[in-house]
């Protein structure tokens, strides 16, 4: 009786088993690595911002004299030289105090000849004795008068004709007319501003961006570096310029402090219009021929699924660095140990590890790195094109390797039957 119970617990134990190990244990899904080889290519850090496409150099061309508006000669895109005529003002009332100056200086000349020959007579009486010396110093008197007056009536003169030749606006220099904000009829008025009746480009061949960099990425923009930009009209078009200029005068706006940054560019195919908001990118660093790896290879960290199939080799640690783990902190070591554990922070910045393929071994190798964009990394030294570099990995479950053989998702089109 005894040994059939035995029996029985036994075929029991062994069922159970055998119902564990087909139906409820969970099977172990295999580990596979992704590994890519190092490459040689292009790799650049940059930043990017946002301005305004602007001419090099415009001029705002105004009237030094009121007037009403009798002719304009230039309109909106008209392209002008320097010297062309571009509107003018009435000059009815100009030209009348042109002639009532030229008036007054005939009448002080007339008044400087009168004096003058008065003098002269008064002068050989006096030389006679005939009349005394007040009267003498008198006559003296009223032609130096005279010949001031003169002077003063033909100052006069000269402004009046300035002032007419200022009704007639010309253009200072070669360029495109950007805005033209009077029309004929209109009076101007120039009391206290000098009203801007034009705004000439100098020349829209070449154009200027003003992009606002942001104090955090400004540190890395240097003169001369080079710039990509696009604007919203030509989506398709890729734009290149320079950086000309960085402006020390900041700019805040919500508690955000940006820097203008000007970046200049050729417009010979005359496509950027003054005033398109371009999309910039500045180049900070750039290598033409380095050894890249993907930026995920140096996030990679082994997992404890990869050691029953593969062998891991990690590099220790160096000696100090175990020396300083290994040091006792007490209360009067903390500033001490407050050091040590921004050295610690700093060194672990900036050493980079990874992880390459041997067969069936996984070596830890250290590797010092250059630029990186966050999507490649540049290495400086530690690896050679060769070698297997691990980028990630992943579990290979029964679902991938059946391919669309698992229930269909509810939300994927489906096939239409014939």
């Amino acid at each position: 009786m005894n040994r059939k119970k035995i029996i029985t617990i036994i075929v029991v134990l062994v069922a159970l088993a055998a119902v564990w190990y087909f139906f409820f244990r969970k099977k172990e899904n295999p580990v596979v690595i992704t590994t890519q080889k190092p490459f040689y290519g292009h790799i650049s850090t940059s930043v990017t911002a946002t301005g305004a496409v602007q001419p090099v150099d415009t001029v705002a061309v105004g009237t030094q004299v009121s007037g009403i508006l009798k002719y304009i000669y230039a309109d909106f895109n008209s392209e002008v030289k320097k010297g062309q005529l571009l509107a003018e003002l009435d000059k009815v009332l100009l030209q009348a105090e042109v002639d009532r100056n030229r008036g007054q200086v005939a009448n002080a000349q007339s008044q400087q000849v009168y004096q003058e020959a008065q003098f002269k007579r008064q002068e050989q009486l006096y030389k006679v004795g005939a009349i005394s010396r007040a009267d003498y110093d008198n006559a003296n008197f009223l032609n130096k008068a005279a010949v001031a007056s003169v002077a003063s009536a033909q100052a006069s003169l000269r402004t009046a004709e300035r002032n007419l030749f200022f009704t007639e606006i010309y253009s200072p220099i070669d360029g495109v007319v950007l805005n033209r904000s009077v029309s004929v009829g209109q009076t101007v008025a120039s009391s206290f501003n000098t009203p801007t009746l034009f705004v000439i480009a100098k020349d829209i061949t070449k154009m200027q961006v003003q992009a606002s960099v942001d104090e955090a990425d400004i540190g890395n923009v240097r003169d001369s570096q080079r710039v990509s930009f696009t604007v919203d009209a030509y989506l398709n078009d890729e734009f290149a310029g320079k950086v000309e200029e960085i402006r020390l005068r900041p700019s805040v706006s919500a508690n955000v402090v940006t820097y203008t940054t000007i970046i200049s560019a050729n417009n010979d195919d005359m496509k950027l219009k003054p005033g398109m908001t371009a999309t910039v990118t500045i180049y900070t660093a750039e290598r033409d021929h380095a050894l890249l790896i993907p930026s995920k290879a140096l996030m990679f960290k082994p997992d404890s699924a990869l050691s029953k199939k593969f062998k891991l080799i990690a590099i220790a640690p160096p000696a100090a660095e175990r020396h300083k783990r290994a040091m006792p902190v007490t209360g009067g070591d903390r500033d001490t140990a407050r050091h040590l554990m921004h050295d610690k922070a700093k060194n672990a910045e900036a050493t980079n590890y990874v992880w390459v393929q041997r067969g069936d071994t996984l070596l830890q190798k250290k590797v010092e790195i250059g630029l990186n964009d966050n999507t490649r990394a540049e290495v400086l030294s530690g690896l050679s094109p060769d070698e297997d570099v691990i980028t990630g990995m992943q579990e290979v479950t029964d679902k991938k390797a059946a391919g669309s053989g698992g229930q269909a998702s509810p939300f994927m089109p489906q096939r239409r039957r014939r």
